[in-house]
């Protein structure tokens, strides 16, 4: 009776320590499981942010052919493809992204950031008016001010540069585009003001001020601005107000300040010198 209770007790035991380990490695693949999501989640972050954009890319491309209906797989493949400059691999990427059941707004903001770059404004459209008016942010508003700038829709236009510039605390690079759309227009003196509002708010943008010397070459103001600038900075202005000069008729002005644009550049400043060239010799 003893034997027959020390098996059973024994078998008991071996049955509970069976248990106990299968438990226990159910938990540990649940932790690695885990680990691996968490690992995963901050790859995929570092592949859409800080890592190279073509290996990002390919990063993204490998892993959606497992999951093809993980839409943070494809999400980081479409903005990977942005990253990467190849504007129209990554249309067809974000359109599949808004045709997954979990798309968001930014998706389809995402779509239409996209069919701009790809001078697709019939597409931008469609895409941004999938998105509800309550949808208000920065990024829809700059889209917006984009479309109805190519559409010459100029009093949208300029509704949509404030509202998106009232939305962000970095309103530079609106303030530049909305001084660009001024320009375009002819309103010189207008775009001049917004140019110098961009370099207010960022003084390192130098396509601001490039934009600022073309609107004040527009008016045959061919004096630089009083701003920050570096020698190399100063040189290309100088050479941008002197094409505008020979463009507006004042060839001899143009001669001038390409004269001072070679002069200042800190090195050889080819496309001065070669313009000066061509100017001195007919």
């Amino acid at each position: 009776m003893r034997h027959v209770f020390l098996t059973s007790a024994c078998l008991a035991g071996a049955l509970a320590l069976s248990a106990c380990e299968k438990d226990a490695d159910e938990t540990v693949e649940r932790a690695f499981q885990d680990v691996n999501v968490i690992d995963e989640s901050n790859l995929n972050d570092v592949m859409m942010t800080v890592a190279d954009p073509n290996q990002a890319v390919n990063y993204f491309r490998d892993t959606v052919k497992d999951s093809p209906d993980r839409i943070d797989l494809q999400r980081g493949l479409a903005v990977s493809l942005i990253r990467a400059k190849r504007n129209t691999e990554a249309v067809a990427a974000w359109k599949k992204v808004v045709a997954l059941p979990e798309a968001t707004n930014d998706d389809h903001l995402g779509l239409a950031d996209a069919q701009i770059r790809t001078g697709d404004w019939d597409g931008a459209k469609v895409a941004l008016n999938a998105i509800p008016p309550t949808h208000e942010t920065y990024q829809r508003y700059r889209l917006e001010a984009m479309v109805a700038d190519a559409n010459e829709d100029w009093k949208r236009a300029d509704s949509f540069y404030e509202i998106a510039a009232g939305l962000t605390t970095r309103p530079a690079k609106i303030m530049n585009n909305w001084g660009y759309s001024k320009l375009t227009r002819g309103d010189y003196s207008e775009a001049e003001r917004l140019f110098g509002e961009a370099i207010h708010q960022d003084q390192s943008l130098f396509t601001a001020k490039n934009n600022l010397v073309l609107a004040r070459g527009a008016q045959r103001n061919y004096d630089l601005p009083v701003m920050s600038m570096t020698q190399t900075e100063q040189a290309k202005l100088l050479h941008t107000l002197a094409l505008a000069a020979v463009k507006q008729g004042d060839v001899k002005t143009g001669e001038g300040l390409l004269r001072q644009a070679v002069a200042t550049h800190p090195q050889h400043f080819e496309a001065a010198a070669k313009a000066l060239d061509a100017l001195e010799n007919g």
